[in-house]
């Protein structure tokens, strides 16, 4: 073992001693031409962003990505070409069994990789949104096509930059066997939540877009990645959730299946008041607000529930059915606001919770009895 360490430190050595230094500093000279040319476009097409011209502006971010682009592999490229003929290009770093690794062999696994995943983003970003389109695709299940595209598109780069390089694929059943090892002792609640994210994205119990309440937190699901999911809540806040959560625990989804929603208005008004007229006030704010909004529905038709006889008011609820789970606020303040100026308007009164102190008077006689005592 300790000769062939030796070997390879003594190999890499004369390779130090026979590298070409004038070639690097060369090639170093090009990269930089090549950001300072990258550096003059970009000011060009800056000052053109100034403009007021829409079409200047997603120019300068087309021009940017394709520069970014260009300059990532053609750098990469450029160095295998430029240093094609070195030694060192070609000298072994590592063997994996039969196959020695090499300089070479690493750039082309790094552009087969990186030239994967910019594709599938392009592909998920420009070209997949127009075939969503036109079979009219929620946004959950975009977001759940994309997310298996781009994993199988990065599964099927990694195993051909695998074979590029030359490494038989059987090999890796050791590599598999002690991942499986760290699985069942530390990595149990990784591969949990991997797994629970799989199943997430295929059995959509939530999908992004839904509106769901967690731990009494209502937010938005933004997305769904490997290990966690992000909800935006409504103070603009991001919760970032491990994605076995939604498998083990009550998770309330109000988009889920049908998004209809019933909103409960309680409201409480004085003894002696007329509760026929309080029925017809309510439902009259129900049909109003129906008119203004185009949440509110008119079936199922509102309803006013006559709850009970409170300590100090009759209690009423209005029964209010909405199609966007995400106007619940917005509607539930319009018919509070309502609510509470129809009712004034009709002199009918909100009693509060009040208590009476009754005070007995004493007779002098006990009160002296008292003082003796």
């Amino acid at each position: 073992m300790n000769t062939e360490i030796d070997e390879v430190t003594d190999n890499w050595f004369q390779a130090i001693e026979q590298f070409d230094w004038m070639n690097l500093l060369f090639f170093l000279f090009y990269v930089f031409l090549i950001f300072l040319i990258r550096m003059i476009i970009l000011s060009v097409t800056k000052r053109m962003k100034q403009s007021d011209s829409k079409l200047l502006f997603q120019m300068d971010s087309l021009v940017r990505y394709i520069l970014n682009w260009i300059t990532t592999y053609g750098i990469l490229l450029f160095m295998v070409f430029y240093f094609s003929n070195s030694a060192w290009m070609f000298r072994e770093i590592v063997s994996v069994g039969k196959v020695k690794v090499t300089f070479f062999l690493l750039i082309i696994a790094i552009l087969i990789i990186s030239i994967a995943n910019r594709s599938s983003n392009i592909m998920t970003k420009y070209l997949l949104p127009n075939i969503y389109q036109r079979y009219n695709l929620d946004r959950g299940l975009q977001f759940t096509f994309d997310k298996i595209f781009h994993y199988s598109v990065m599964v099927l780069a990694i195993f051909i930059s695998l074979t590029t390089v030359g490494i038989d694929l059987s090999a890796l059943t050791v590599f598999a066997g002690i991942i499986g090892v760290g699985i069942g002792f530390g990595l149990q609640n990784i591969a949990s939540n991997f797994i629970s994210g799989i199943i997430l994205l295929f059995e959509r119990p939530i999908k992004v877009g839904d509106r769901v309440i967690v731990n009494d937190v209502i937010g938005d699901v933004e997305k769904i990645n490997m290990r966690a999911t992000i909800i935006k809540t409504l103070d603009n806040e991001h919760i970032i959730v491990p994605n076995s959560y939604f498998l083990e625990e009550q998770v309330v989804n109000r988009s889920y299946s049908d998004p209809r929603l019933r909103l409960v208005i309680p409201i409480g008004v004085a003894y002696g008041s007329d509760v026929e007229m309080v029925r017809e006030l309510l439902l009259k704010v129900a049909a109003q607000e129906e008119k203004d909004s185009d949440t509110v529905l008119v079936e199922p038709s509102p309803f006013v529930n006559f709850v009970g006889f409170g300590s100090s008011s009759l209690d009423f609820e209005l029964f209010v059915w909405i199609s966007n789970p995400d106007k619940v606020i917005l509607i539930k303040s319009n018919l509070h606001f309502r609510i509470y100026k129809i009712l004034h308007e009709h002199r009918i009164e909100i009693p509060f919770p009040q208590q009476d102190l009754h005070v007995r008077s004493i007779d002098k006689e006990v009160v002296d009895a008292l003082k003796d005592h």
